[in-house]
């Protein structure tokens, strides 16, 4: 099936790993963990969720301010956009957040991108609501869209739907687990996605 459209993650994939510390942020939630955060404080009471979330969309905006583009990513976007491709982001961050980290790349703003999914647009992946989503909104069947990024649940999310996927590792360990789809594509760097075979698209 001919991909006519792209779908980002951003934590990781366009932006450099690192700026968010997951380990810690669970840790000043108090969540466990072994436990996905949204998930967690989907779980409070909802008095303890407001605040928690509240913590989260602080330390969020203060990673996004400090992001950068990840190596690749802007010519990334900039090659995929000239050839005629959709775009689009798919994130388990804030709308806000999302808007302070692309700030932090030159030349490339919000237009660049058909759909941006976050949080508080739909069902955070693994759910496969954001992909459909996101296909909706650029235009596309979810069999026409390839969904990138350096997480499982991206994988996970976009095999759901119906997509394509590529796993970027960033050059670090596998991320998948026992029982997980299997990505159509890994590849260790985001620019790497460019040169993948041309029967992909």
């Amino acid at each position: 099936m001919t991909i006519r459209g792209l779908l980002f993650d951003l934590d990781g994939t366009l932006t450099k790993p690192g700026a968010l510390d997951f380990p810690a942020i669970k840790k000043t939630l108090g969540c466990p963990i072994d436990r996905p955060i949204l998930e967690f404080l989907d779980e409070q009471p909802p008095s303890n969720r407001v605040k928690l979330m509240g913590v989260l969309d602080e330390i969020e905006e203060k990673a996004a301010e400090l992001s950068v583009p990840n190596v690749g990513a802007k010519e990334c976007l900039y090659f995929f956009r000239e050839k005629g491709y959709v775009l689009g982001i798919i994130t388990r961050n804030s709308e806000k957040a999302v808007m302070t980290t692309l700030r932090r790349f030159e030349g490339i703003d919000i237009s660049f991108f058909k759909a941006v999914i976050t949080r508080d647009s739909s069902l955070p992946k693994p759910h496969p609501e954001g992909v459909v989503k996101a296909a909706g909104q650029m235009g596309l069947m979810t069999e026409h869209l390839m969904v990138v990024g350096d997480f499982r649940f991206d994988v996970m999310a976009g095999k759901e739907a119906g997509a394509k996927t590529v796993l970027v590792t960033n050059g670090g360990p596998p991320v998948m687990q026992k029982g997980d789809p299997e990505p159509d594509f890994v590849i260790k760097r985001l620019a790497e996605i460019k040169d993948l075979p041309a029967d992909w698209r």
